[in-house]
């Protein structure tokens, strides 16, 4: 079976691999760098097991950026394009998805468009009432950033937002790639699967801000935060995951689908989606009145990554932690590998890790690594289980 899958992020790179295990998959993306790279078996984003299958297993995976070369002929095109959330229209950007669908509606009309990029509730009926097609299905992803492709292979669940026999078929393509072979497979109306996504990662946005305002607390009254964050793990139905403090949720997705779903809510009546997403602003908040006690003249951002195994610093909680420090015109230096360039966003970067240690009075680091044990006295964290 052809299969064009268009965007070469994490998701949709992630899904062509898996697919390309047993169909004749297109990668369609208008970078021509990630396109040469992913050609030559090289992976342009952190994810080992992205660079494992791309380097070592025969697939039959293409990369283009000939829409028409993609798409035509495809049996399922699979749009993981981005969807930004548009703070002045208080809604996602999905743009690019209505781009691809017009582009495949003109090239390929009996293709089945999947949707993997997360739109707004009641976004699929509205496209295929708009375009007059009911080969439009949205089926949400569930990958984590550096995991993404270990995620498809080991699926938590796989949620189709249709119950049609094209569904059907993209779900078994999806549990013939995998390596996991007890998969629940969920079959919705799509404005459910599109709630699913957003009600998702809401929870999980307001776990962390949970256990962030937990530790806030502990870090003003002078208690062992890893102590009682370990005690109440301790009870089964809270668990001892996703439980490791933070500078607050960042990443591409959380910060806009909890403001997306709470866009939603705006004639329901609510409180916990607000404070969602109020408490990130106000975990980083203390976090930088937090920094500034220490009276620093050279603030060292060690990493705008915010976890381990990512090369991806868009929208990291950091950033807002940068902007508040620079408001106080203290001097910033970053240390982030991923950057070549001699100066991000204005300021300077110190590629030399030595040099970036001695020039920083106060180290900020979302995450500990080995490397900055040395001068753990200057470094501010939160991280208490060197995991996440």
């Amino acid at each position: 079976m052809k299969i064009a899958i268009v965007g070469i992020g994490y998701v949709g790179l992630s899904n062509a691999i898996l697919l390309a295990q047993h169909n004749e998959v297109y990668a369609l993306d208008v970078d021509q760098e990630k396109v040469r790279q992913v050609n030559e078996k090289i992976s342009p984003i952190v994810d080992a097991e992205i660079e494992e299958y791309l380097k070592n297993c025969n697939l039959k995976l293409k990369a283009t950026s000939d829409a028409y070369l993609a798409i035509s002929g495809a049996q399922y095109v699979i749009i993981c394009t981005p969807t930004n959330y548009d703070p002045a229209k208080n809604f996602f950007d999905t743009t690019t998805v209505e781009d691809i669908i017009e582009k495949t509606l003109s090239i390929n009309s009996r293709a089945t468009m999947i949707i993997k990029s997360t739109v707004p509730v009641g976004y699929t009926e509205k496209v295929k009432h708009k375009y007059n097609s009911k080969s439009i299905i949205f089926s949400p992803e569930f990958l984590r950033e550096g995991k993404a492709l270990y995620d498809n292979l080991y699926p938590s669940r796989i949620v189709v937002g249709d119950d049609s026999e094209q569904a059907r078929s993209y779900a078994n393509l999806q549990l013939a790639g995998a390596l996991k072979k007890e998969v629940e497979v969920l079959y919705t109306n799509p404005t459910e699967a599109e709630a699913i996504k957003l009600f998702s990662n809401t929870f999980l946005a307001l776990r962390i801000a949970y256990f962030n305002e937990l530790d806030s607390y502990a870090e003003i009254r002078g208690l062992s935060s890893k102590q009682i964050i370990e005690g109440v793990g301790l009870d089964p139905r809270i668990g001892n995951h996703y439980n490791n403090p933070s500078f607050g949720y960042g990443g591409y997705c959380l910060p806009k689908d909890t403001k997306q779903l709470l866009a939603n809510y705006h004639d329901v009546p609510q409180n916990i989606m607000s404070a969602i997403v109020d408490a990130n602003k106000t975990r980083k908040d203390h976090i930088y009145k937090m920094i500034m006690k220490r009276n620093p003249k050279v603030v060292g951002i060690y990493r705008l990554t915010m976890k381990k195994d990512s090369d991806n610093f868009r929208d990291s909680a950091i950033q807002g932690i940068i902007q508040r420090i620079d408001s106080d015109k203290v001097e910033i230096i970053i240390y982030e590998p991923n950057i070549r360039l001699k100066e991000y966003s204005e300021f300077k970067v110190v590629n030399e890790l030595n040099d970036f240690k001695r020039l920083a009075d106060v180290i900020v680091a979302n995450r500990l690594t080995d490397e900055i044990n040395d001068v753990r006295e200057k470094v501010y964290t939160r991280d208490l289980f060197s995991r996440d």
